[in-house]
């Protein structure tokens, strides 16, 4: 049995009240299941306002996961500092800091992601750049850079995700070794 599966399930009525639940247990949980109705027009609490409170207080969303025939359940946790920032919520950061809404451990997480570089991580992602080392595979297989570009955005952005993430070097190039030679058979490498 792991965290989630004993983790507290809250169904708040309003978005006044899930940001009352995480002032209040912002800095002690583990995490929580937010439970809401399946369909978007019948919840209390958007998915949109459910992240953008969570990030004041320095949470961040993860799994959704099924409860019933009509309500899903979405965690939400601490962020790590070792967690990896996407565009969106960093758009959604700047949003609340320029509306004076960010609270202080919403800060401290994003001062921390600047810090390590994690704020940052993913820019290249986002923006499909294809690194050095990726490319010099590319050349190495024929018809792999050809392929590559033919493949769709949020497939490109899966496997460059794949290879950032690499904790260490050699994974790194076997990864972009596994993804030029995918590309030259015209397949995509799953990450």
């Amino acid at each position: 049995m792991g965290v989630q599966d004993d983790a507290e399930h809250v169904e708040p009525g309003t978005v006044e009240e899930w940001a009352a639940w995480l002032a209040e247990h912002h800095d002690g949980g583990v995490g929580v299941w937010l439970v809401s109705r399946r369909r978007a027009v019948d919840r209390a609490v958007s998915y949109e306002d459910s992240v953008i409170e969570a990030l004041r207080w320095g949470w961040v969303d993860s799994t959704q996961k099924p409860v019933d025939d009509d309500h899903t359940k979405q965690w939400f946790a601490p962020r790590r500092t070792t967690s990896i920032w996407t565009r969106p919520n960093k758009a959604r950061i700047a949003r609340l800091a320029a509306e004076g809404r960010l609270e202080a451990p919403g800060r401290a997480a994003v001062e921390a992601a600047q810090a390590n570089g994690n704020w940052n991580l993913m820019d290249a992602v986002d923006d499909r750049v294809v690194p050095d080392d990726l490319a010099a595979a590319f050349d190495a297989y024929p018809g792999s850079r050809e392929h590559w570009d033919g493949f769709s955005p949020s497939a490109q952005k899966q496997m460059l995700g794949w290879v950032v993430m690499a904790k260490r070097s050699a994974t790194r190039a076997q990864r972009i070794t596994a993804i030029a030679e995918a590309a030259a058979r015209g397949e995509k490498a799953v990450g």
